[in-house]
């Protein structure tokens, strides 16, 4: 059975910092593969990219629409396009804006639950706002984990103090120890997708 193999973070105002940490200390043969959205300025190209794998030991690109996935690689969406999962492989799409920003960190959640399930981890970082917190439900209602990171110790915990108050998150935790989890989550094999099926409105939303 697959573990919780499909990561998804999401984070803004702060996230830098944030993102580092976590992704800096994961190990090279994590059996998981990590996407990321970060809210970003969409008339200016983004080295997000070259920062992560820089900070880190794992490879971090801007997939292409229709890239097939594989572990052991960050995903980071590109600056004014949306990054979306299918089974196997990610859309990269320049579609509406969602919580006024694209790309956005609840299209990516929704569309992950959508695609795989209980395999999902999902994870809200610091930002303004309430971005994460729609698509974290929807981690949820498909069986998936849900962490946020402690908004005691975000330099912007808008976007964690709404996951909290809305979502029945799996662990809220100061960002050092969120890597170590991450790994963990990835060994154990996830639930039974039967005890959690699709909604219609995760499935309408998520295309």
């Amino acid at each position: 059975m697959p573990g919780h193999d499909i990561i998804v973070i999401g984070a803004s105002a702060g996230g830098l910092k944030a993102l580092g940490a976590i992704l800096g200390t994961l190990p090279t043969d994590i059996d998981a593969a990590i996407f990321i959205v970060k809210h970003l300025a969409a008339d200016k190209p983004s080295i997000l990219p070259k920062i992560l794998a820089d900070l880190g030991s794992l490879p971090a690109s801007h997939p292409s629409d229709g890239e097939p996935i594989q572990k052991g690689r960050i995903y980071v969406a590109p600056p004014d396009y949306h990054l979306l999962l299918n089974q196997g492989s990610m859309r990269v799409v320049h579609g509406p804006k969602e919580n006024r920003f694209r790309p956005a960190i609840d299209s990516l959640f929704r569309s992950a639950a959508r695609a795989y399930g209980s395999r999902v981890v999902g994870v809200v970082l610091t930002g303004y706002l309430d971005d994460g917190t729609v698509g974290l439900q929807a981690v949820k209602k498909r069986g998936g984990v849900a962490i946020v990171q402690d908004p005691k110790e975000a330099e912007y915990p808008s976007m964690a103090i709404s996951a909290l108050r809305y979502v029945k998150v799996d662990r809220c935790l100061p960002v050092a120890e969120i890597p170590h989890l991450l790994v963990q989550l990835s060994k154990q094999p996830a639930a039974e997708q039967e005890a959690y099926p699709m909604t219609e409105e995760i499935e309408i939303e998520s295309k």
